[in-house]
């Protein structure tokens, strides 16, 4: 493939400087854990369901501990005495707790040692739950295969799971390689899970275990007829974000849309609370082989394309140090980006291939995810068709990985499935009309292309470097990323970040880290 004279040098300082700044806020993950953390051991560990009143166990229990005071210590060791009182398995446990019949928090009655052991089994259970959804999916990979790069994505956003999972298939049919379930609108704001299957949302359809079921199930259909495997997306973001992780590895999900600063920069998500539940979200991803899937693209929806290129690309780098500190390998990374440059712009196309070009050497073994042009649609769906077959053919001349289809109607409504399958029929066409293009062409040393992608790499290094002087929490305050400004003190969740104290432990998390990278 065509490449740009980028200096490896170069890359190496700028990959130094992010590796610096994630463990800057590395620091501040490992001294703090978060309610929605505690709820995610608990589902680990087998508790689900909801009681009389809706509320999801995992949370009632975290708040019965919280209200006794007992939280710092952590979930894990009081749930275990909990379950060796009630000689019951984790779901019944719960129950009881819920239900006032044991008290919980009391550890006094067994020994550490006893407890230390059905923890153990616990976590190694917890593990073995993502070790085996990797396995499933290797499974369904090696029969199935998988298409070449770019991977056509496609949303379906109906609120309905049921209608969801007609329009899925019928996208697959159309030529869809993944398949993204866009989650209900403010999801991201909700401190629980909600529970069971779903047939009302707003923007979107709510993300939930039995959801995730019911979509997977009908995917792994459509695999079978279409004979490719077709990937599974959901949202592993907000105030629930390794909840949903655990249960996107239990139900075989193979993607989530996880980035380090989206929640905090869109949401107004505490920065501390969105660092910390992100740690094990993406420690579960890495275990369960779900690619990440980053928001980079957000920002050019309230900054501008080329003047804040390069806050993109920084943003690239710190999303890639921060997942590989949580053990996510290359294969995982679908870095996000986007075509989103004003077409007023003279050359625009041109700059839009320097920045997609850039991306895809910076992160060679990457599957990264490209965003198709939203910010300047127009209700015109001839030009809005013009400008996605443009980003259809930057993406496959500069190889991304991750190609979101756009639509001609983006401008006017939720897509019907009839333009879905014009979306998908045009990039079908181009990418195969120019599969072989990017190996052909050779980019000028001194070209405007060339010229573009060092200054946004050069701005880049500008960048982290102050960044690093600074730390990413007090650059985010200053408003430095997508013009928009949030503190480290504020923001929802907030009051969900407690402190470990002295005898905290969170053995899935240890386990986790512990054994490293699973290579299969």
């Amino acid at each position: 493939m065509a490449t740009l004279p980028l200096k490896a040098d170069q890359i190496a300082r700028v990959k130094e400087l992010a590796r610096a700044i994630a463990d800057q806020v590395q620091d501040v993950i490992s001294k703090n854990s978060s309610v929605c953390v505690e709820r995610t051991i608990l589902r680990l560990y087998g508790v689900d369901g909801v009681n009389d009143e809706g509320t999801p166990l995992p949370n009632r229990l975290v708040e019965i501990l919280q209200e006794k005071g007992k939280l710092a210590s952590g979930v894990s060791r009081a749930f275990v005495a909990a379950m060796l009182a009630s000689g019951r398995d984790a779901q019944t446990t719960a129950e009881l707790i819920e239900q006032g019949k044991i008290d919980f928090g009391n550890m006094e009655t067994f020994s550490p040692a006893d407890i230390r052991k059905k923890e153990t089994e616990l976590a190694e259970n917890a593990v073995r739950l993502m070790d085996d959804s990797r396995k499933r999916k290797q499974e369904k990979q090696t029969h199935w295969g998988l298409p070449k790069q770019p991977w056509r994505y496609m949303i379906v956003a109906t609120g309905n799971i049921y209608e969801d999972r007609t329009q899925g298939k019928a996208a697959v049919m159309a030529g869809a390689d993944i398949i993204a379930v866009i989650r209900s609108t403010a999801q991201s704001l909700l401190d629980y899970i909600p529970y069971g299957a779903t047939t009302e949302g707003f923007g979107g359809t709510f993300a939930t275990q039995e959801n995730f079921k019911i979509m997977r199930q009908a995917l792994d259909e459509a695999s079978k007829a279409n004979n490719r495997h077709v990937r599974l997306v959901n949202y592993a973001s907000g105030l629930c974000m390794a909840e949903i992780a655990a249960c996107a590895a239990i139900e075989d999900l193979d993607m989530l849309l996880n980035d380090s600063m989206y929640g905090i920069l869109f949401r107004d998500i505490n920065m501390k609370r969105t660092f910390i539940d992100q740690h094990f979200s993406r420690l579960i991803c890495s275990r369960a082989k779900i690619i990440i899937n980053t928001g980079e693209d957000n920002y050019l929806t309230t900054a501008d394309a080329m003047e804040s290129a390069h806050t993109v690309t920084a943003s690239q780098l710190i999303n890639e140090a921060m997942a590989k500190n949580a053990l996510l390998t290359d294969d995982l990374l679908g870095l996000g980006h986007a075509f989103e440059i004003n077409p007023q712009v003279e050359n625009a196309f041109l700059f839009e291939l320097a920045h997609a070009q850039l991306a895809r050497q910076l992160f060679p073994d990457a599957p990264l995810k490209y965003m198709p042009p939203t910010k300047y649609m127009r209700t015109d769906i001839f030009h809005s068709h013009c400008m996605d077959t443009l980003f259809n053919l930057a993406s496959v001349t500069t190889g991304q990985g991750i190609h979101l289809s756009g639509i001609l109607t983006e401008a006017i409504h939720t897509p019907l499935m009839q333009d879905r399958y014009l979306s998908l029929s045009g990039i079908n066409y181009v990418f195969n009309l120019a599969r072989g293009l990017g190996d052909e062409i050779e980019f000028k040393a001194e070209g405007l292309i060339a010229k573009r992608a060092q200054q946004v790499l050069d701005e880049a290094e500008q960048f982290l470097t102050s960044l690093k002087e600074s730390g990413l929490m007090e650059g985010i305050a200053q408003g430095r990323f997508a013009d928009i400004t949030r503190t480290e003190n504020t923001g929802k969740g907030l009051d969900g970040v407690f402190e470990k104290g002295p005898a905290y432990v969170n053995p899935v998390i240890t386990r986790l880290e512990e054994e490293g990278v699973v290579h299969d």
